[in-house]
C-alpha cells in the first residue's frame, strides 16, 4: 500500500508551508503542506513505503517496475510507486555479515535486447565471504541464467567494508567497488588482492585488454584504481565520460575523488581523518603520486549510495551529485563546475540514514534509508 507522506516531516512541512505561501489580491496559491523549501527547489516528500530495514540498492526494468534490494539477501518489487507485495525468487544466498550481504542492483544499458541483470553480493565462500557481481535473468518472478562474473579474493570472515556500487560507461564496460575490509587497511596499497579498489571488467565478466595492471605480473587483472578505502557511491557522467567515486574515511576524511585509470587514491598513506580512537593514521593529507579528492568531509557525514542529476525536472539541480550521508542524516547536494567542487547544502536532515540516491528512467529522485526504512520520492514544486 502506498502511504502518501513521512509523518517524519511534518514539523518540517509546516514550517515550509508557512514560509512559503504566496498570495496575490485575488487568490491564494496553494503548496503542499509537506513540502520542504531547499536552496534551489520546493520539494514534496513523499514517502512510497516505510517497512524496509537495511536497503542498499535500486533500479528500474522498462516495464516501470522497480527493484530494491534489502541487504540480508531480499529483492522487493515496487509498480507504480506501490510495493507489489512480491519479493523475487532465486536470489542467491549471501555472506550477511555486518556491512555484507545483498548490495548494488543495475539492468544493463541494452536490458531491453538482451535481459540481464546485475548484483553485486557478498558471496559466501570458503574462508568467509567474497565480494561477487553476478548477472541474471528474469522469469516472471525469478531469477534465472545466474553466473557469477567475478569474485574477489581473498576471502575474509567478518563484514566490514565490502563496498559495494556498479556502474556502466557509454562503452558497457562494467565498474564495481570493493572495501578494503576494515581491519587491514594495506590491502588497499597492493595490486595483489582485489580489495581497496574501483575494478573495471566487460559486461560478461572478461577482463579488458587495456585496464591498467593487466600485464603486470601478481596484479589482480581487473583493477582500474587503487588506493581506496570503502567507496560505497560510484557515479558515471555520460556527459563528461567522468566517474565519480564517494568514499566513506576513517573519523572524518570522506571523500568525493574523481576516479581515473590507474591512479592511486592514497589510502591509508594519506587522509584527512583519524582512527575512530582519535589516534593518528598517517600525518600526510598530500604525497606526490597520490590523488586528492575534489572534496572531503570533516566531520564525518558517512557518504554512502550517489546519483548525478540529469532530469529536467530539477532544473537548478542539473549536474549536481545528490549524496546519501548515513551518520548525518541527510541528502548531500554537491554542486560542481567540470571537476571543480562549488559548495553543498543539506537536504531533508533527520530523514534517517540514507543508504542510497537514484534516478528514475522518468527523472524523478528516490532515495532509501535505513533506521527509519522509508523509500521515498522527491516530488518538485511548480
Amino acid at each position: 500500500m502506498k502511504i502518501n507522506h513521512s509523518l517524519h516531516f511534518i514539523l518540517l512541512a509546516i514550517i515550509a508551508f508557512s514560509s512559503c505561501e504566496e498570495k496575490t489580491s485575488e487568490a491564494v496559491i496553494e503548496i503542499d503542506p509537506f513540502a520542504v523549501t531547499t536552496e534551489k527547489h520546493v520539494i514534496k516528500v513523499d514517502t512510497l513505503y516505510t517497512e524496509l530495514e537495511n536497503p542498499w540498492g535500486m533500479t528500474w526494468l522498462p516495464d516501470g517496475r522497480m527493484l530494491v534490494t534489502e541487504r540480508k539477501g531480499e529483492i522487493l518489487v515496487f509498480e507504480n510507486d506501490a510495493f507489489t507485495g512480491h519479493k523475487l525468487e532465486g536470489v542467491p544466498a549471501v555472506h550477511a555479515v555486518n556491512q555484507a550481504g545483498l548490495l548494488d542492483i543495475q539492468i544493463h544499458p541494452d536490458y531491453t535486447h538482451n535481459g540481464w541483470i546485475y548484483i553485486a553480493y557478498a558471496k559466501p565462500v570458503e574462508g568467509g565471504g567474497a565480494t561477487a557481481i553476478m548477472r541474471a535473468k528474469l522469469d516472471g518472478n525469478r531469477l534465472v541464467e545466474q553466473e557469477d562474473l567475478i569474485i574477489t579474493t581473498p576471502a575474509v570472515e567478518g563484514g566490514r567494508h565490502f563496498g559495494s556500487r556498479i556502474i556502466f560507461d557509454k562503452d558497457n564496460y562494467l565498474f564495481f567497488s570493493n572495501g578494503e575490509r576494515g581491519a587491514n587497511p594495506e590491502n588497499a596499497q597492493t595490486l595483489k588482492n582485489s580489495h581497496g579498489k574501483i575494478h573495471r571488467i566487460h559486461d560478461d565478466g572478461r577482463i579488458p585488454s587495456d585496464n591498467p595492471f593487466v600485464n603486470e605480473p601478481d596484479a589482480i587483472p581487473s583493477i582500474w584504481t587503487y588506493g581506496n578505502r570503502n567507496p560505497q557511491g560510484l557515479v558515471y557522467d555520460a556527459s563528461s565520460d567522468r566517474i565519480w567515486g564517494i568514499e566513506h574515511g576513517p573519523k572524518g576524511g570522506d571523500e568525493i575523488n574523481l576516479i581515473q585509470k590507474g591512479k592511486n587514491y592514497g589510502w591509508p598513506e594519506i587522509t584527512y581523518g583519524i582512527n575512530y580512537d582519535d589516534t593518528i593514521i598517517t600525518e600526510d593529507t598530500v604525497r606526490t603520486g597520490l590523488e586528492q579528492p575534489i572534496h572531503f568531509w570533516r566531520p564525518s557525514i558517512a557518504p554512502c549510495g550517489a546519483v548525478l542529476v540529469t532530469s529536467d525536472k530539477y532544473p537548478s539541480w542539473k549536474g549536481n551529485l545528490l549524496v546519501g550521508a548515513l551518520a548525518k542524516q541527510h541528502i548531500n547536494r554537491v554542486q560542481l563546475q567540470g571537476t571543480q567542487f562549488i559548495n553543498e547544502e543539506r537536504l531533508l536532515q533527520d530523514i534517517g540514514r540514507v543508504r542510497h540516491v537514484a534516478q528514475s528512467p522518468d527523472g524523478y529522485i528516490y532515495a532509501v534509508t535505513e533506521a527509519t526504512g522509508l523509500l521515498i520520492k522527491l516530488v518538485p514544486q511548480g
